[in-house]
């Protein structure tokens, strides 16, 4: 089809319905004029796909889809080749289930350990960043599917998020907060952007021309459309058109709908420029339809066996003094809820409803092990009771594996970490262990950094991050040697919170502004 024609019998009311959503994830497009609308959905991880009711914070049930390692995790693979493989895996799903853009990836930098959604982003390192998200966009992209990278840009933070101004000089967000973005749109073309909620320098992402237009487009050449963060549109519909933001989401809003109009009609919005913006999303639209593979299934074992893989490469043996690896003739014990229970996904819009789970205990099965929860994951307070049962498991094994991590409660889209420590019962799981079973081994599952005042206490550790729905089988791979452990951290561990150098002003002042006063000095630099 001819866009520009298409364009030129679409009413004003048409052009700026398109730059709005028909709803919370399809796009309002002329069906009249034979333009099919399209869905987007959430990512980066996996699919989730809300064919009901619907939200952005993973709330409401979605689709059946493989949960895959969260970016935290894949990114200690620093392999290239993984990530173009997984984009493509997601990419085939996304054909099966009529999904033209995927929601990711998720690249911004790593400021602080505290941040919320380290779970989902890559790295605090801009190089390693834009290498693999470039691979990650070319691996879906091959789909005939497009991706959304976000959040563009200095989002750093969830506390406040919808407000907070990110005062970053210009060295530092060109060298640190854009380089990755920079890389992306260069090497890989991303059909869409997505830009934040944040100010940046006192100017809303929305709003935001320098950001959207003069550097992501003049400077970069980047030809899709940029999308809102969900609700990150401001009141000024008409000027985030002119600033380049050409779509909101989620829809329908009728108000802001009108403001084009009316802004077109009363001469304030040049219509070249609600036409360009139609233009770029019409596009896209039918790059995806025009191309379609209507034919595509999933296989759910093939894919879960790839999140395996996946997993595989990626965990992190962070200490091993000769204890692993283990031997299938040992008596083992494997203390710790997340043992039966793992937690191997963040919480919020990247939440998946996970076609199956493997917990270490299920793959376990047919070995000698011991099993004892060793704490409740609705409290943060030890229980006496299960820390004597869990102790008595440990003295009567060869070597105890005690599962650990930070808790969905503690670490979540849209709220930020305050402690880089686990629960306290975590905590006293592993003393508690360590005291009376010299030969222990710690496997932990978060989306990012913790302290480990214990590690000297332990002989080895394994740093499982969110694994995905494989993590139980993957962790095991690892245990008995099945794989070598390959995995190198992507993020600077501090001893303590303290010694990250944006401790000072990572929340930001009384006037919301958070100051980037640390400049290039993220993580290892």
């Amino acid at each position: 089809m001819d866009v520009k024609s298409i364009i030129s019998q679409m009413t004003l009311e048409e052009k700026a319905a398109l730059c709005s959503g028909k709803d919370f994830w399809h796009l309002d497009t002329p069906q009249r004029l034979g333009i099919e609308s399209v869905m987007v959905s959430d990512g980066p991880c996996g699919i989730r796909k809300q064919s009901d009711a619907a939200d952005h914070l993973g709330l409401n049930a979605s689709v059946p889809a493989t949960s895959y390692p969260t970016g935290s995790c894949m990114a200690c693979s620093f392999d290239r080749e993984l990530f173009r493989r997984s984009g493509e895996v997601l990419g085939h799903a996304c054909q099966a289930e009529d999904l033209s853009v995927l929601l990711g990836p998720a690249i911004n930098i790593k400021r602080s350990p505290l941040g919320g959604r380290n779970f989902e982003y890559l790295s605090e390192d801009p190089y390693l960043t834009g290498e693999l998200a470039k691979n990650y966009i070319n691996g879906v992209q091959r789909q005939n599917v497009g991706v959304s990278v976000k959040h563009f840009a200095a989002n750093s933070q969830e506390y406040n998020r919808m407000s907070s101004d990110s005062v970053v000089d210009e060295r530092t967000l060109r060298e640190i907060y854009l380089s990755a973005f920079e890389t992306a749109v260069k090497d890989s073309k991303p059909w869409t952007i997505m830009c934040s909620y944040n100010r940046i320098n006192g100017t809303f992402a929305a709003e935001n021309k320098r950001l959207l237009t003069d550097i992501l487009r003049d400077e970069w050449g980047f030809d899709g459309y940029v999308m809102s963060d969900w609700g990150a549109t401001t009141a000024d519909r008409v000027k985030c058109l002119e600033a380049g933001m050409e779509l909101e989401m989620p829809g329908k809003n009728a108000a802001n709908d009108k403001q084009i109009v009316d802004a077109v009609n009363n001469g304030t919005l040049d219509i070249k420029v609600l036409d360009t913006a139609v233009e770029r999303i019409l596009n896209i639209v039918l790059k995806y339809t025009e191309n379609k593979q209507s034919e595509t299934k999933i296989d759910f074992e093939a894919d879960h066996e790839e999140a395996r893989k996946i997993a595989d490469e990626s965990m992190v043996l962070l200490k091993n003094d000769g204890i692993l690896p283990l031997k299938r003739s040992q008596k083992l014990a494997f203390i710790g809820k997340f043992a039966e229970t793992p937690r191997f996904q963040g919480g919020g819009s990247s939440h998946v409803n996970s076609y199956k789970v493997t917990s270490a205990l299920e793959a376990a099965k047919g070995l000698d092990v011991t099993y004892a929860p060793g704490y409740d994951t609705n409290t943060t307070e030890s229980d006496e009771a299960l820390l004597k049962e869990a102790q008595e498991a440990a003295k009567n094994a060869d070597v105890a594996v005690v599962f650990v991590g930070i808790t969905d409660a503690m670490e979540s889209e849209g709220m930020d970490r305050r402690t880089l420590s686990m629960p306290k019962n975590h905590e006293a799981l592993v003393k508690a262990v360590s005291e009376v079973q010299k030969n222990t081994v710690v496997v932990v599952m978060c989306g990012g950094c913790i302290t480990m005042p214990w590690i000297d206490d332990v002989r080895g550790v394994l740093y499982a991050y969110l694994g995905g729905e494989a993590v139980g089988t993957a962790t095991l791979d690892l245990l008995f040697g099945d794989v070598n452990p390959s995995g190198k951290l992507a993020e600077t561990f501090p001893r303590r919170l303290e010694d990250n150098p944006s401790y000072l002003y990572f929340f930001g002042d009384e006037q919301n502004k958070t100051e980037y006063r640390e400049g290039v000095f993220v993580g290892y630099r």
